[in-house]
């Protein structure tokens, strides 16, 4: 009776041999320097940040939020007039606050790079 031939395995533990890239770092490139990573901004820094840069635009969607509500409680009053008045204020200060991120917009594109 023939037994059966058992397949070789290969022995477990690391390859023989060079690896092609160690995952956990960065490869290494010759004649390049990466920057040093910085930290991670939250999301109060990034926006207390971007109003000083720009606090036009803030400014805009509390002026559009606030119109909004004022003008939507003024139709539920039935005060037609007056929440046409600040429906049109509305648009305005939506228009205020386009203008405002197309300036800043512009201005960030147009300061020179640190």
């Amino acid at each position: 009776m023939a037994t059966a031939a058992v397949p070789e395995q290969p022995p477990e533990g690391p390859p023989s041999g060079p690896v092609p890239f160690d995952i956990s770092r960065p490869p290494v490139i010759e004649g390049f320097s990466p920057l040093p990573r910085t930290r991670e901004e939250t999301f109060k820094e990034k926006f207390l940040r971007k109003t000083r840069e720009n606090p036009f635009v803030p400014i805009g969607c509390l002026g559009t939020a606030g119109a909004l509500i004022y003008g939507l409680r003024a139709f539920h009053q039935g005060k037609t007039r007056q929440s046409q008045m600040l429906m049109r204020g509305r648009i305005f200060a939506q228009g205020f606050t386009v203008v405002a991120i197309i300036v800043g917009v512009f201005a960030t594109a147009l300061k020179p790079k640190q």
